[in-house]
């Protein structure tokens, strides 16, 4: 990757001078993912009533379906960024896995009462989740200017979190309007869901933009067609040749080895409010609202103060929710303010974790590079979950949130210690610098202005490749 030798590494980038809209691909690329969170979890919502009740399986049974899609996904992930960035082929490869989600919603439905049918559909429906999730955010990456990368990952994630909310409301509204025809809801998320590729298909660009050039543009020919169209060099593990990109693995993986699972912490409030069980899936649209609420405010605070700062504080948000967990406090307190943290948790974290990582990957590996550090945090995030439904076996829920709680801690101050302290790497100027940059020391000023080039902005310090 070239980059220049201006730019200083403390600072986070300066906001741009003039508030600019977001770009039309981010919304586009945000439409695409309302729709298909209203399919997905239309089916999210239904399953397990699905399988455990009306199918008759096992909470063993269904844990293992889960947990082997789960899997899958975590896996998939690498893969599908790597096929996306070898030619820029990020439309290409996204469209497949949302093609891929939509197909298995029509699996369910011919499935029947089949067990190999339905992990097969499950299990396509996750694989389809993980191959189009890196390209995704490296089309947020790409078609962004990086001084804005957290208003658009905010942007994009509150456009998600809004299909999230509406899903179950719409799976289980059917319910109710058709007896429980389980039929039914996979019927319309199918149709749902491929009105989601359509979209994908017709408003999506298959191209990044060209970026505006800091030279004079090169004359046509063989060169300058390849320059058009920068093609990968090497695997996705090239990510790791930067220090600050390996610093942000290490800590993704960290904090996410510390994370329990959404679900663990709402049977827990669950059992301290002593809740009937028809509230229970409503537990998750407080905290989706909170998120939905917060994702834009999140974006945009980490562009302004830099996005090691809010990414840290989300983490101690969650910290906050385990240790109210364990308070004794009212129940309107404990269940407004686990909620409200868990959603602020997910709302400065998830897309300013991408936001954060995008200006470190080099130019063809934006895909791959994300993609790596989505599948650190995912595997890490098993891993706290299996060690904590252990402890809680063990030792009751109380330990395993102590223990949680510590592990959290210590992850944090980590964190706090090796996550870059700047947003862009050490050689990038400010991004909200104008285009034209100042001519190298040994080249005369007047030399430029006196060239045909006049005008253009002048070649910028001799480039040095930077690991």
């Amino acid at each position: 990757m070239y980059l220049a030798t201006t730019g200083r590494r403390d600072a986070p980038p300066a906001p741009s001078r003039g508030r600019r809209r977001v770009p039309g691909t981010v919304l586009a690329l945000g439409a695409v993912s309302l729709v298909t969170d209203i399919s997905s979890e239309m089916v999210t919502a239904v399953l397990p009533l699905y399988l455990v009740v009306g199918l008759g399986l096992s909470p063993l049974q269904f844990g293992l379906l889960d947990g082997l899609s789960t899997g899958a996904t975590a896996l998939v992930r690498i893969l599908g960024g790597a096929t996306a960035d070898r030619g820029g082929r990020h439309k290409q490869v996204g469209g497949l896995g949302y093609a891929l989600s939509a197909c298995s919603r029509l699996g369910l439905l011919l499935a029947g009462g089949s067990a190999g049918g339905i992990a097969g559909a499950i299990a396509a429906d996750r694989l389809g989740k993980g191959v189009r999730t890196a390209p995704r955010d490296a089309l947020i990456t790409l078609h962004s200017p990086p001084e804005e990368l957290g208003r658009a990952f905010g942007t994009h994630r509150a456009m998600d979190t809004t299909g999230a909310l509406l899903g179950p409301l719409a799976a289980f509204t059917l319910l109710w309007a058709t007896a429980e025809a389980y039929e039914a809801v996979f019927a319309v998320s199918f149709c749902v869901g491929a009105f989601g590729v359509l979209l994908w298909v017709l408003c999506v660009p298959g191209r990044r933009r060209n970026p505006k050039p800091l030279r004079p543009p090169a004359a046509p020919g063989p060169r300058a067609a390849a320059e058009a169209a920068p093609r990968a060099r090497g695997g996705v593990l090239t990510a790791l040749r930067s220090p600050a990109y390996r610093r942000i693995l290490l800590c993704a993986g960290l904090l996410g080895a510390a994370t329990v699972g959404d679900a663990f912490l709402y049977l827990l409030l669950q059992q301290r409010l002593e809740l009937d069980a028809t509230w229970f899936p409503f537990l998750p649209l407080g905290a989706a609202g909170v998120y939905l609420l917060l994702a834009v405010p999140a974006g945009r605070l980490a562009d302004r103060v830099g996005r090691r700062r809010p990414f840290l504080y989300g983490h101690g948000a969650l910290l906050l929710a385990y240790g109210l967990l364990l308070a004794p406090v009212t129940d309107v307190l404990l269940l407004g303010g686990v909620l409200v943290l868990i959603g602020t948790f997910y709302a400065a974290t998830d897309g300013v974790l991408m936001a954060l990582t995008g200006p470190f990957l080099a130019q063809g590996h934006q895909a791959g590079g994300l993609a790596l550090v989505q599948t650190a945090q995912a595997l890490a995030r098993l891993g706290a979950a299996v060690a904590f439904g252990a402890v809680w076996t063990a030792s009751g829920p109380s330990a395993a949130l102590v223990a949680a709680g510590l592990a959290l801690a210590a992850a944090l101050c980590c964190a706090a210690r090796f996550l870059p302290a700047s947003d862009l790497p050490a050689s990038d100027p400010p991004a909200s610098d104008p285009p034209t940059m100042s001519p190298p020391p040994d080249e005369s000023p007047s030399l430029s202005a006196s060239t045909p080039t006049a005008g253009l902005p002048p070649a910028g310090p001799t480039p040095l490749r930077e690991d």
